[in-house]
């Protein structure tokens, strides 16, 4: 059997391989014996799922090996968004949050996201914990746990509904009457996931003119991996071209991950909607605290920051380490390149739904204009465009270990600029001295190595995706 193992968001694993009953309740008990080992006196734990095969199954087992180590349970009533978990935990004041989700990976796959008392991810150091624990327990014999209808006899296990006290803060993070005001007619993609229900109702709510599609529960996702990337989003692009709408808007399987459709069917890449929120809750909240991206996304955040002083926080990837800051008050806004984000006053995890409304905010106040007009009135404040890019490099085991000494020994030059800084915090990122960079790193979630590259134009984007190619032999 192949080791359980922790990445960037959780533990992932294909179902019935290793993503089984049996392991399920063995990582739940580890994590209920890591709670008891903290000190609290009966530790309270949010329980969520998405809407894979078998979730609300998985769910209730984990349920029920938490109920009988004595810890009590909120066990949601339906299947909900991971930032629904994160602030149920919070408004709780629970010990952390369980969510039986794969995010945006292939239908085949499952997982299971532990989150702490800030409603955060929790830290490598936990889950070390807790991966040192499941295979010291694979080594016992399997335990026999009382049914889920015992544990809520008992009163151990509770049903909820999160759905309106989470609707409720959003409600008070986004101004819905601006929404309403301008009247918007938008496309909504939720790909078969756990948005159902959050999104399309509060769009309604704020007065726009929403048209849904994949509304429904399929465990299959219509055969794509229910991530809001370009890929994945044509049928909306085709929508949106088609319909007249002012955007398309879509969420990934547990709703943490945002996707964007300008009105001309035109994808937006999440790095750029991260430079253009800083710089609309800059104008409209007047927030002037620091912000906070991960090292594989593009500095167009730090373009928009560096001239107002703004501090400027890069972490590992991984919302973990973005998190944190938002916890700690450091920042008002934090993100990814890969669609994550959140703000001052919410959870310290990704939320999609957020996203998405701030973004329909943005262009309300904005009288409906396009996002490509916003993002060229940005160029021009910043003083230039940076685009940014991302690729996904299968590799082979030969190459892989022939691009570990590539990567041992980096250029001074590439594509006849000067490496003025060679940055090792996740992966290794060379800055050039131009501002342009390029950044490889092996997935913590897949078996690929990802390029990441900023650059001032695309005919420079597509020079330096060449150079760095050539430089790691693939």
């Amino acid at each position: 059997m192949n080791p359980i193992r922790f990445g960037t968001s959780g533990w992932r694993d294909l179902i019935a391989d290793t993503f089984t009953f049996a392991n399920v309740r063995l990582v739940t008990r580890a994590i209920a014996e890591y709670l008891l080992a903290e000190g609290a006196d009966q530790p309270q734990v949010v329980v969520g799922y998405d809407t894979r095969f078998l979730s609300e199954a998985f769910a209730a087992e984990a349920a029920t090996v938490l109920a009988a180590h004595g810890i009590r349970v909120w066990l949601t009533d339906r299947d909900v968004p991971t930032p629904v978990v994160a602030y149920e935990v919070i408004r709780r004041g629970a010990a952390g949050g369980l969510n039986i989700t794969a995010s945006h990976n292939p239908p085949e796959y499952n997982g299971l996201k532990l989150s702490g008392p800030t409603g955060g991810p929790v830290s490598p150091a936990v889950t070390d914990r807790i991966e040192k624990r499941v295979q010291e327990l694979l080594a016992q014999p399997e335990v026999q746990y009382p049914s889920l209808a015992e544990s809520e006899a008992k009163g151990l296990v509770t049903r909820i509904d999160p759905r309106p006290m989470y609707l409720n803060r959003l409600r008070e993070l986004v101004d819905l009457r601006v929404i309403a005001a301008a009247r918007l007619k938008v496309a909504v993609d939720l790909l078969y996931g756990t948005a159902r229900g959050y999104l399309d109702e509060i769009l309604r709510e704020a007065g726009c003119d929403a048209f849904t599609i994949h509304d429904e529960r399929n465990p299959a996702f219509g055969g794509l991996a229910p991530d809001p990337s370009e890929a994945n989003l044509q049928e909306l692009t085709t929508v949106v071209r088609t319909g007249g709408f002012h955007l398309g808007v879509a969420t990934d399987g547990d709703a943490d991950r945002y996707g964007i459709i300008d009105r001309d069917g035109r994808f937006i890449e999440p790095n750029y909607i991260l430079a253009l929120l800083l710089r609309h809750l800059i104008n409209t909240r007047g927030w002037r605290m620091g912000v906070a991206r991960s090292v594989a996304t593009s500095h167009l955040v730090d373009a928009v920051a560096r001239p107002l002083a703004i501090s400027i926080y890069e972490t590992k990837v991984g919302f973990k380490y973005l998190g944190e800051l938002i916890t700690q008050g450091k920042v008002a806004l934090c993100g990814e390149e890969s669609a994550g984000l959140t703000i001052r006053g919410h959870v310290p995890e990704k939320d999609g739904i957020l996203a998405v409304l701030l973004v329909l905010e943005m262009v309300a106040l904005a009288g409906g204009e396009s996002i490509e007009r916003l993002l060229d009135t940005l160029y021009a404040e910043v003083g230039g465009a940076i685009y940014a890019r991302r690729l996904n490099l299968h590799l082979t085991q030969e190459q892989q270990g022939r691009l570990a000494d590539r990567l041992k020994d980096v250029p001074k030059r590439v594509a006849g600029l000067a490496v003025a800084e060679v940055n090792t915090i996740d992966g290794t990122k060379l800055l050039l001295e131009d501002g342009s960079w390029f950044l490889v790193r092996a997935s913590g979630t897949e078996p690929v190595v990802r390029l990441y590259l900023d650059a001032h134009s695309e005919a420079q984007i597509e020079e330096l995706t060449a150079a760095a190619r050539t430089f790691l032999e693939v």
